[in-house]
Order: structure tokens, then sequence, then C-alpha cells
């Protein structure tokens, strides 16, 4: 059995031990650290070598965004979820933007936040299509029309065959949906989704989501079915 390496993060001393107690009780989890701010969050993470971060959005000195962009910049970075309150949070999306590999609300069940770990460790995000889409019209706004010129330009980047993969990544397709759509192996559809990363330079599937949205590739998508 392959433990996950655990760190939690909150400014909440109860919310931490709740989750250290529903956490902990799990076989396959090991929790090698806490913090109680972001700014402590790299030295934790240093002690600990975890392989995922549950972090609060809001902390005091340095909020969960900000300690996500840090950790996302390192080299072998944990994976990240972040806790939330809310489901349409511009705090949220921007750190998916940072490579936050999706978020969990403090509400909810245990089972559920358990898994959500375990799907993060394996490298899988935990949004849903229909979240992230709720997520990304929340946070819309005036700065769409810059971000959709910026994303078709990176997207442009990419040969025919990636972008298609890149698109039904946005959709929420897992690899073997998309093998089996765009007729290809899934290891092969595995190689396209690290060429896109690297070329890109993104971090997660996530955030090939989100390109793809800003690019507006899967309002195209839904026109013409």
């Amino acid at each position: 059995m392959t433990v996950i390496r655990l760190v939690l993060v909150d400014d909440d001393p109860l919310v931490r031990a709740g989750l250290s107690f529903m956490m902990g009780g799990a076989e396959d989890i090991e929790i090698v650290g806490e913090a109680a701010d972001g700014s402590e969050v790299e030295e934790v993470v240093d002690r600990g070598r975890p392989d995922v971060v549950l972090m609060d959005i809001r902390m005091p000195k340095v909020d969960g965004l900000v300690a996500t962009e840090r950790l996302r910049a390192r080299k072998d970075a944990p994976q990240v979820i972040v806790l939330t309150t809310f489901h349409a949070d511009e705090q949220v999306l921007r750190a998916l933007r940072a490579g936050a590999a999706g978020f969990v609300l403090k509400d909810t069940p245990p089972a559920e936040i358990l898994a959500a770990v375990r799907r993060v460790a394996a490298g899988d995000p935990v949004l849903s299509p229909t979240v992230t889409r709720q997520l990304m019209a929340h946070a819309a706004g005036s700065s769409l029309d810059t971000r959709r010129a910026g994303a078709r330009s990176r997207i442009g980047t990419l040969n025919d065959r990636e972008r298609e993969v890149a698109v039904a990544v946005g959709q929420g397709r897992a690899n073997a949906e998309i093998a089996t759509e765009l007729f290809m192996s899934v290891a092969t559809v595995k190689t396209h989704v690290s060429r896109i990363l690297a070329k890109l330079d993104l971090n997660n599937r996530v955030q090939i989501a989100l390109l793809t949205y800003d690019a507006g590739l899967l309002d195209e998508q839904e026109g013409g079915h």
C-alpha cells in the first residue's frame, strides 16, 4: 500500500484538529506536518516532504493563494488542494491558475475530502467540469477579452492533435474517454497531455482546462453540437 504524505494548513486550530483526526484515521494517509499560516508552509513542506497539501485560502499573514504560488513554483512541488467556504470565489480561481489541483469546501463530508486527497495524489484533478465553469463564469468580468487573446495565442502553439486533446481535457474527459473519442491509445493521450503541459508551461490538467476556457474553445465545441 502506498502511503500519501499530507500537510494541513489552516489558521484555525480547531479546523486543523478536526482534519487531523479525520485524515489520520485512514491507513493510506500520513500527516507529516501542520501550518497555521502561509508563511510557515515552505518550512513545513521542507521537513515533511508531503505528496499533498490541504491549503486554507484565508490566513492572516500570508494567504493560501501566495503560499500555493510559492509551492508550485518549486521543483518537485507537492500537489495542492485548496480549502474554502465558498463555491464561486475569485481567490479559488486564482489558486487554480497558480497550480492548485482542485478545491474542497470545508463542510465537505469527510469521505469526499479523503477521496479528493487520494485522487490528487494519483495525479487527477478534483474539479468537475460543471464546477470549473461556474468558477470561471463567476470570475469572467472585464478581463475576459484580454485573457482570451492571450489564451488563443498560447493555444496556437499546439498542433491540431494536441489542441483536440486540450479541449477534451477542458471538457473534463478522463484519459480513457479521450482515447476512445479521438481513436488513440491511452498512452498516446498521456504523451499528448505531457507535451501540452510542457509547451504551455502549465502545472496540471486543471490549468489546461482553464486555458481552453479562456480561449473560448469550450464555447465553440458546445456551439458545434
